[in-house]
């Protein structure tokens, strides 16, 4: 299974995270090329108190986010809008942790007036496109970050979110 999902809040249970999760994750290293069976994705469901923690923790920013992830290595391209070097199986199998936030991702569904499971995959599959180190800092990397979101979830069957 490629994705370890733990559960600090059981609204994500019924939101069944686990499956969301590993059905997004699966779906964007497939995309990429990568077998899914060759690398690990860890998850955690939890609150807005608990993420608020994080984000301040790790980007000094104390206050909830949707979604947040830690890529086990730097793997962002140099060159603008350039795809990112992607990992190679045989190493370390570990692309990185990952944080959702159930009351954010809630309200931003109700406000976008989406299924909450339309919203959490599409944050899945964002956040691990930053595991494989891609971002939108600066522009050309936004675009191509996006542009691959919605192949992405074009290919689970979901509109594109933009």
């Amino acid at each position: 299974m490629l994705t370890d999902t733990l559960i600090e809040d059981d609204r994500w249970t019924a939101a069944e995270l686990a499956g969301l999760s590993e059905r997004a994750a699966t779906a964007t290293l497939a995309h990429l090329g990568l077998d899914p069976a060759d690398w690990e994705i860890s998850i955690l469901g939890c609150d807005d108190a608990r993420i608020t923690v994080l984000n301040g923790d790790f980007r000094d920013r104390p206050q909830p986010t949707n979604v947040l992830s830690w890529p086990s290595e730097e793997r962002g391209a140099d060159a603008a809008g350039a795809v990112p070097d992607l990992p190679q199986p045989g190493f370390d199998p570990e692309l990185g942790d990952i944080a959702i936030a159930y009351e954010t991702c809630a309200r931003e569904a109700s406000e976008g007036q989406k299924p909450l499971s339309d919203h959490v995959t599409h944050l899945i599959v964002h956040a691990v496109l930053h595991l494989l180190g891609y971002d939108h800092i600066r522009d050309e990397d936004a675009t191509l970050m996006q542009a691959t979101e919605v192949e992405v979830l074009g290919k689970l069957g979901l509109s594109d979110p933009y």
